[in-house]
């Protein structure tokens, strides 16, 4: 009998592991060192696109949310790094909107930068811009809009983060995704008055140890950022970002702008910082007072 012959058989092509997305980029992922050059995860990337993927569930009905009443999402991502989360984004969603819609990657390595404007173009990721500024020279930069719809900042080290929230909120951002990172201006204010509180305020047992006042200050520092967002309008939700197995910042807040009643936490927020005594921390967590002097947005 003859032996069959084997040698027109196309090659297999290399079936794509199961957590890979019907449509995405498979050079993306190969690009941002997610999917092996054979197209295979080791046990890091798999963690990685776990995590992009679940804050992805977030931010998604946030930008479905935008188009149901406009055309054309514009989001800016702070401290962008690598821009994983930027890339995925528009790989996920933007890619096939012919609308304007632009995402701008923030972030001040200009090296980073550089590499994540080539991977845009080789991409045809036309939608993607990345700028070599810090958060706040973002600010008053020119290359941005004067309003953007949806700002993330995910493990924006130091005042990164607070610097984010100021950006959102000269912008008059729609949506803001936080993942706090490290923060310890807060923290260095608390040792700094310690003296002075101790033996007046019984509260100053919550960070006399070294150990606690680092702990202490990263809570007070998003219970700040979260008193100072309600105070301009947004309503805040605070959650565990499942899925970021590998930090301790596991924390993930989500600003909605609904112009809500701003007096309260307002007044709130200035009492937390006289009872903290860090009243000298009012510039960084303002709370706008010409909009509270308007009653129809001071009022409870």
């Amino acid at each position: 009998m003859k032996r069959a012959d084997k040698t027109n058989k196309a090659p297999a092509v290399p079936e794509l592991p199961p957590e890979v997305r019907p449509g995405q980029s498979i050079e993306l992922l190969k690009e941002l060192h997610i999917l092996t050059r054979d197209g295979k995860l080791n046990q890091d990337s798999r963690r990685k696109l776990k995590q992009v993927y679940h804050l992805y569930q977030f931010i998604e009905p946030l930008l479905q949310d935008v188009l149901a009443q406009h055309p054309g999402v514009s989001l800016v991502d702070h401290g962008a790094g690598k821009s994983y989360l930027g890339f995925i984004l528009y790989d996920l969603f933007f890619k096939n909107l012919n609308d304007g819609s632009h995402i701008y990657g923030i972030e001040t390595r200009e090296e980073l930068v550089q590499k994540s404007t080539e991977l845009a173009q080789r991409l045809g990721f036309d939608g993607m811009s990345f700028l070599p500024l810090s958060v706040a020279e973002s600010t008053k930069s020119d290359l941005l809009p004067p309003t953007v719809d949806v700002v993330t900042a995910l493990h924006a080290c130091n005042t990164a983060t607070d610097d984010a929230i100021d950006f959102a909120l000269k912008k008059k951002a729609k949506y803001i995704v936080l993942v706090p990172c490290c923060q310890a201006e807060v923290a260095s204010v608390l040792r700094k008055n310690k003296g002075g509180q101790l033996g007046r305020n019984v509260l100053t047992e919550l960070w006399r140890h070294p150990i606690h006042t680092r702990e202490f200050g990263s809570q007070v520092t998003n219970v700040l950022r979260c008193l100072q967002l309600e105070a301009h309008g947004y309503q805040v939700n605070v959650t565990e970002l499942v899925g970021w197995e590998h930090s301790m910042k596991n924390e993930l807040i989500v600003a909605t702008y609904k112009n809500l009643p701003r007096r309260r936490p307002a007044e709130r927020l200035q009492e937390v910082l006289s009872t903290l005594g860090l009243e000298e921390m009012g510039q960084r967590f303002y709370t706008g007072q010409a909009e509270q002097l308007d009653p129809a947005t001071s009022t409870e």
